[in-house]
C-alpha cells in the first residue's frame, strides 16, 4: 500500500456523533507536507492501480472520510430530514453540520452560504436574482479569463438590457489585462465578474486589490473560486469580497457547489424558488432544486479531512477549523510549489511548448495546473500518447473556449493538454509526467 497507516487507531467525531475514518497519529509538528500520511487517507485504488493522475482540475479523488459520511447518511439516516422521529433528526443534524463546517472553512457563517447543484447553476441563480434590482443600460464587467459558469449567466442579461463588457486579457500569456480595468468601470457598473484562478492558465489573481477597486466605483463583485479553492485557503471576510464560489467536487467532495454571499447581498437578491419561501429564507430562495441531503451531510467529510491533516502536521493545531484549515494549505502550498517548479522548468525549456499563464511556479503566483500547445501536434494526439503511458490528462476548452480564441488557440475542440496537479501528487509521479511528454516531443 503507497502511504503508511499510523499506530494509534484514533477516530475523529462530529457534533452529532458521526465517528469518520480517518487514518490518525500521534500530534507531530512537521515543515513539510508527509505525503504517505496523505495518500494513506484516500482509498487503496487512487495510488495504486499504477496510473498518475493529472487531471485534478476536472474533479480530485475523495478521502475516505467524505465516502464514510456519504455511506453514514444513506445507510442509517436517509429520510426526510427535520420531521420529530429519530432517523430524521439525525438526517437534519447531519446536513446541518456539513453546511457549517464548510462554512467555518471559508471563514462565514451558515446563514451566508448556500449550498446548490453545481457552480454553474449557482451562478445562474444568483444573476437572475440580481437582474430585478438592476435596470436598462446597467453594466457588468466579465472577465475573459472565466470559465463559462461565471460568464454566460451574465453574458445572457443583455436580453433584459444590461450592458455587457469583456474584460480582456494578454494576448500572449492569458493574464487578465489589470490596466484596463479603471476605464471599464463607470458609475453604471453593477457587478464585475472574474475568477480567481484560471481553470487554464492557473494564474492567480489579486482578489483583495481587485475588490478594492471595483468597490471604490460603487460595484460589487462574483468571484470564481473553482480552480482556487483546493490549493489555498480561503478568507471571504478579509477579502471582502461580495460573491464567492466554487465546487466541491474540485476539493475532495462530491458535486455540488458553494455560493458564499454578503448577507445583505443574499437578503436583498430576489429570491429564485418556490412562491412560499420568503425572501429572509436565504437557503431556499437561491437554491430552487432544494438541497441534495446525503451530498451536503458527505461534506463534513472534508472537514474531517483537514482536521487529520491539522492534528497529524503540527503539535498545536490553530483553535478555529478555519485557523487549521490555514495551517493545513501553508503545507499544501509549499508541496504544491516544489511539484509546479519541476514541471514549469521542463516546459520552459521545450523548444516548440508553448505555457500559457505566468511562468513562475511560487504559490503566491499560480495554482499548479499547466496547459500548453506543442508546436506541430495536436493536443489530442498528444493526450492519447500520455495515455498510453497510464498519465491521466486530457485536452480541450474546459468550458473556457473564449480565453483560448483571446490568445490564439484557434481549434478550440482540440484545444490545449492540460495538467493539473494536486496535493497528493508526488515529485515522482511529476518526473513521469516529465518523462512521458519527453518521448511525446
Amino acid at each position: 500500500m503507497d502511504g503508511r497507516v499510523a499506530p494509534g487507531p484514533d477516530k475523529l467525531k462530529s457534533s452529532h456523533g458521526l465517528t469518520a475514518s480517518v487514518v490518525y497519529s500521534s500530534p507531530m509538528t512537521q515543515t513539510s507536507l508527509d505525503l504517505p500520511f496523505v495518500r494513506a487517507q484516500f482509498p487503496h485504488t487512487c495510488f495504486n492501480d499504477g496510473w498518475a493522475f493529472f487531471e485534478n482540475a476536472g474533479g480530485s479523488y475523495v478521502p475516505n472520510a467524505v465516502i464514510d459520511r456519504m455511506t453514514a447518511y444513506m445507510t442509517e439516516s436517509q429520510v426526510q430530514p427535520q420531521a420529530p422521529y429519530p432517523k430524521s433528526q439525525l438526517a437534519a443534524q447531519r446536513m446541518a453540520d456539513g453546511h457549517a463546517r464548510m462554512a467555518e472553512m471559508i471563514g462565514a457563517t451558515a446563514d451566508e452560504v448556500v449550498i446548490g447543484p453545481s457552480t454553474s447553476m449557482n451562478v445562474y441563480v444568483l444573476a437572475q436574482a440580481l437582474r430585478p434590482l438592476w435596470k436598462a443600460g446597467d453594466e457588468v464587467i466579465v472577465a475573459t479569463l472565466n470559465h463559462e459558469a461565471n460568464s454566460s449567466p451574465w453574458r445572457r442579461l443583455a436580453e433584459f438590457g444590461i450592458v455587457v463588457k469583456d474584460w480582456p486579457v494578454d494576448a500572449e500569456t492569458g493574464a487578465l489585462r489589470l490596466d484596463l480595468l479603471e476605464d471599464l468601470l463607470t458609475e453604471r457598473t453593477r457587478l464585475v465578474a472574474f475568477p480567481h484562478v484560471s481553470n487554464i492558465t492557473g494564474d492567480i489573481n489579486d482578489v483583495p486589490a481587485i475588490t478594492k477597486q471595483v468597490h471604490a466605483a460603487g460595484a460589487m463583485v462574483c468571484v470564481d473560486a473553482v480552480a482556487y479553492a483546493p490549493h489555498r485557503a480561503v478568507d471571504v471576510k478579509a477579502w471582502d469580497v461580495d460573491f464567492y464560489l466554487y465546487s466541491f467536487y474540485k476539493i475532495m467532495g462530491p458535486h455540488i457547489g458553494l455560493l458564499y454571499g454578503k448577507r445583505d447581498r443574499l437578503l436583498e437578491a430576489r429570491g429564485q424558488g418556490h412562491l412560499f419561501f420568503a425572501e429572509d429564507d436565504i437557503q431556499h430562495k437561491l437554491n430552487p432544486a432544494g438541497p441534495n441531503h446525503e451530498t451536503i451531510a458527505a461534506l463534513a467529510g472534508i472537514a474531517d479531512y483537514f482536521e487529520a491533516l491539522a492534528a497529524h502536521h503540527f503539535d498545536a493545531p490553530a483553535n478555529t477549523l478555519h485557523a487549521r484549515t490555514k495551517q493545513v494549505f501553508g503545507l499544501i502550498a509549499q508541496h504544491e510549489q516544489t511539484l509546479a517548479e519541476r514541471f514549469l522548468d521542463f516546459a520552459l525549456n521545450t523548444p516548440g511548448l508553448r505555457l500559457l499563464g505566468r511562468h513562475s511556479a511560487k504559490a503566491e503566483d499560480r495554482a499548479p495546473t499547466f496547459s500548453f500547445t506543442l508546436k506541430g501536434k495536436s493536443s489530442a494526439d498528444v493526450v492519447a500518447a500520455l495515455t498510453a503511458q497510464q498519465i491521466a490528462c486530457w485536452n480541450g476548452d474546459f468550458y473556457a473556449p473564449r480565453l483560448l480564441q483571446a490568445v490564439g488557440v484557434t481549434d478550440t475542440t482540440d484545444g490545449v493538454v492540460r495538467t493539473s496537479m494536486a496535493h497528493y501528487n508526488t515529485v515522482e509521479e511529476v518526473e513521469r509526467l516529465v518523462k512521458a511528454l519527453d518521448r511525446v516531443i
